[in-house]
């Protein structure tokens, strides 16, 4: 007779490799690295799972990974900037944001990752009914999320799809959150192998740190002892130096984990 506690070490063992296996994969793999959510796949059964970051201010999503359905392959597909097909899509998602009380809380700001469903928030019956439902999430009225820390108003999240309705049990649960500080670490890895060199100077870096800590230019020019028109100056050398355009995308590309403040 097999020993009861058999299945539950093969369970572990399986994580384990999940997590070896990106590991392997962190140089030469994407952020996070594709095999890691072929992993996932292995240890949650769904239908089919993605990897998503998106830009709630200004509805940008910045990195996508989903499963082929018919290579069972991961790929990048990351819209490009203005894609009219993909604004069409996601303008059921925008509308109708409110109704999705899992995204709402993956949303808030958390300082260590979560692991949620949707039956946690709605019942299938109930989510049927909804518009963010017709409009946007059908045919998957069952979500299974592990969201990871990320810069302010943005979302960084592991997606788990299923179809015919069945929640994922506390088995599955409990194995998503035992994997996502791995998950989150992974990341990271990942992140610092593929980033490129952020070069700024110490006052620059000052200047974007009160930024992410909310701080208007007034009140930065007081912490810094200089003056509002400095600030600003700051703002426009470091936007330059990091190709970009706005307060949020400097400090996500700076301090893209809140630890890094």
């Amino acid at each position: 007779m097999t020993p009861p506690h058999t299945t539950a070490e093969a369970h572990l063992r399986s994580m384990a490799d999940v997590l070896e296996q990106a590991r392997q994969g962190l140089a030469g793999g994407g952020v996070p690295p594709e095999c890691l959510l072929q992993g996932l796949l292995r240890l949650i059964p769904c239908d089919t799972a993605s990897f998503c970051e998106m830009d709630i201010p200004t509805r940008r999503i910045l990195h996508v990974q989903e499963l082929d359905d018919e290579s069972g392959a991961v790929e990048d597909v990351t819209p490009p900037v203005g894609d009219a097909a993909v604004e069409e899509e996601m303008a059921g998602y925008w509308r109708w944001r409110h109704q999705h009380t899992q995204c709402a809380r993956v949303c808030r700001p958390h300082d260590v990752p979560e692991a949620t469903q949707m039956a946690d928030f709605r019942s299938v019956r109930e989510l049927r009914n909804l518009p963010i439902y017709t409009e946007f999430l059908t045919p998957h009225p069952t979500i299974a999320a592990v969201a990871l820390p990320t810069a302010p108003n943005r979302t960084r999240v592991f997606q788990f799809f299923r179809e015919d309705g069945r929640a994922f049990t506390e088995h599955e649960m409990t194995t998503l959150r035992m994997m996502a500080p791995h998950l989150y670490d992974l990341y990271k890895d990942a992140a610092r192998h593929h980033r490129r060199p952020v070069r700024l100077t110490h006052r620059e870096l000052d200047v974007l740190r009160c930024v992410a800590l909310g701080m208007s230019t007034p009140q930065i020019a007081e912490q810094l002892v200089v003056s509002p028109s400095t600030v600003r100056k700051h703002l426009e050398n470091a936007f330059g130096r990091l190709g970009v355009s706005s307060r949020t995308a400097a400090v996500a590309r700076v301090f893209p984990e809140p630890e890094a403040l």
